[in-house]
């Protein structure tokens, strides 16, 4: 299983400060490196910037909302970054939320799976073929692209209802999980993600499980840090059904905590129902952060 960090928004720091974080990654032997985009410094931009000074890392986004950018331009974007990233990028995209795009954009959440399918149907072709012509009742493109020394990053889709699932095994590279517990990737997850990409004669789809984690001797401790690291996302609809579907109340329930015997088995059921990557979001006090990351490398090697 891939191993991978995230960072969150809110903990960003300078360009150099965030290049040193993804270096420190490499030294340790993780696989990859995500960041979201949010209210902060541009994912993709920084991406790009990283992947030039540090190598052997995947770079993810995990995940770019796509309603406020023309998928024309985020396949640009993305290959660009491709490019400069030595053909590492790994692409996340998602719908986000109804409250943040109607609320801070001003745009439509109406139909956001056949928003997904109409965004799909302008960026895939121009990623692996630099050409469209689509036109659909909410997106259209028409164009080609020019970006020299670009391939076509793998599309990450997050997605958790069946839907958005189908979508994306059939037309994407595998989904991102986000406030995800294992028995929603074991039951619905990956056997549904897994038959879409089957039946559309792609390759098996990577499922990456993005989580809160930490390593203590204090359980109960470290979750309630794990449930402050995603606080208010219990609130969010679409988090709220999955994590009813767990039997639990928030993210520190479904978080991954404990020593290192009982944080191991966690990651190790996480592999056995079938993610592909576990992509850490450590918390905790620093030198809980530390020991969180130093046991992760251990694991990888």
């Amino acid at each position: 299983m891939h191993v991978g960090v995230f960072f969150p928004t809110k903990e960003h720091g300078t360009i150099d400060e965030m290049v040193a974080l993804f270096a420190a990654l490499r030294e340790q032997g993780f696989t990859s490196g995500w960041l979201p985009q949010s209210l902060g410094l541009d994912a993709l931009t920084l991406l790009a910037i990283v992947g030039r000074e540090v190598d052997g890392l995947e770079l993810g986004t995990s995940v770019v909302p796509t309603y406020p950018r023309h998928p024309i331009s985020l396949a640009a974007q993305a290959l660009t970054a491709n490019a400069a990233t030595g053909g590492r990028l790994r692409l996340g995209i998602g719908l986000s939320h109804k409250a943040g795009i109607e609320g801070r954009y001003g745009l439509s959440y109406e139909k956001p799976a056949r928003h997904m399918r109409e965004y799909l149907s302008v960026l895939m072709p121009l990623l692996a073929d630099r050409r469209v012509d689509f036109e659909g009742e909410t997106l259209t493109g028409k164009t080609e692209l020019t970006v020299a020394g670009a391939t076509a990053p793998p599309v990450f889709l997050a997605a958790l209802q069946p839907l958005m699932l189908k979508l994306a095994g059939a037309e994407a590279d595998g989904t991102i999980t986000w406030c995800t517990g294992p028995v929603t990737i074991e039951e619905q997850v990956v056997p549904i993600i897994t038959k879409a990409a089957a039946d559309a004669g792609r390759p098996a789809p990577r499922v990456v499980v993005a989580l809160p984690a930490i390593v203590t001797n204090d359980e109960a401790d470290g979750r309630v840090k794990a449930g402050l690291q995603l606080e208010g996302y219990e609130n969010i609809p679409v988090y709220r059904a999955v994590l009813d579907r767990e039997g639990v109340h928030g993210p520190a329930d479904i978080s991954v905590v404990g020593d290192e015997a009982s944080f191991a088995a966690q990651v190790k059921r996480l592999e056995d129902i079938g993610a592909t990557d576990f992509v850490a979001i450590p918390c905790g006090t620093a030198e809980e952060r530390d020991r969180t990351q130093a046991y992760l490398a251990s694991l990888i090697s």
